[in-house]
């Protein structure tokens, strides 16, 4: 069992005959992981948690927070396959709203004080962060930097928002791993992952740490912290 885009494309180039289920992964069908979702055809299935239905959610969701937001950071690893359409889902929604994106790539732990240097001098008005193992190690610092640069920024991640982030906006965290508990057991007593179809997610979450709004000044309106799933006070 995997959990992440990386993860599962390695357990994949390591075996084509033992069975791998994830627990999430981005766009496995553009990655070559499955033949497509309803027909795996190979050794991989799961659960794909596929942002393209989410990244213009989040867009729109720090427009509302910060209306008069015109440019946007998008911190993202440049090397984590996930990202490799990542952009091109971002461009309809951004052109939408009327942002301009401004691209902070993160590789290693190391970049990240110099990347929110760069966002200062970029004079972007607000962060998007995108999923990736090495921000949920470093959730805390990506938390304690964004508020140091007084920014808002919206994460792929629940992990986040505990962490001292703003909001988030993804897919049940624990969706994924659900369900490949029950493919697990399927494939113990004798299914295919061929014959399995890749399931995506049927429940997203808007978490907000209200605590982080009133340190950065924001007035979130009642509507919005109605319709988020759960407000860290």
């Amino acid at each position: 069992m995997t959990a992440g885009t990386a993860p599962t494309r390695a357990a994949k180039q390591a075996t084509a005959t033992i069975p791998i289920v994830m627990a999430a992964s981005a766009n496995p069908v553009d990655l070559g992981l499955v033949a497509s979702l309803a027909r795996p055809g190979g050794n991989v299935t799961g659960f794909s948690n596929d942002q393209e239905e989410t990244v213009g959610k989040r867009l729109q969701l720090l427009k509302t927070v910060a209306p008069e937001a015109r440019r946007i950071a998008v911190l993202f690893n440049p090397t984590n396959p996930a990202w490799a359409s990542g952009w091109p889902m971002l461009d309809a929604p951004a052109s939408a709203l009327n942002l301009e994106l401004v691209r902070a790539p993160v590789r290693v732990p190391e970049e990240m004080q110099p990347t929110f240097e760069k966002i200062a001098k970029e004079h972007a008005d607000a962060i998007m962060v995108a999923i990736d193992p090495i921000f949920f190690t470093e959730a805390g610092r990506i938390a304690a930097l964004a508020a140091e640069s007084r920014l808002p920024a919206i994460y792929g991640t629940r992990t986040h928002v505990v962490a001292g982030g703003l909001m988030s906006y993804a897919p049940d965290g624990q969706e994924g791993f659900r369900l490949a508990a029950i493919y697990v057991d399927k494939i113990l007593k004798g299914a295919r992952p061929a014959d399995l179809p890749v399931q995506q997610p049927t429940k997203f979450e808007l978490v907000i740490n209200l605590k982080t709004a009133k340190t950065l000044g924001l007035s979130l309106s009642p509507a919005l912290l109605t319709a988020a799933d759960e407000v860290i006070e």
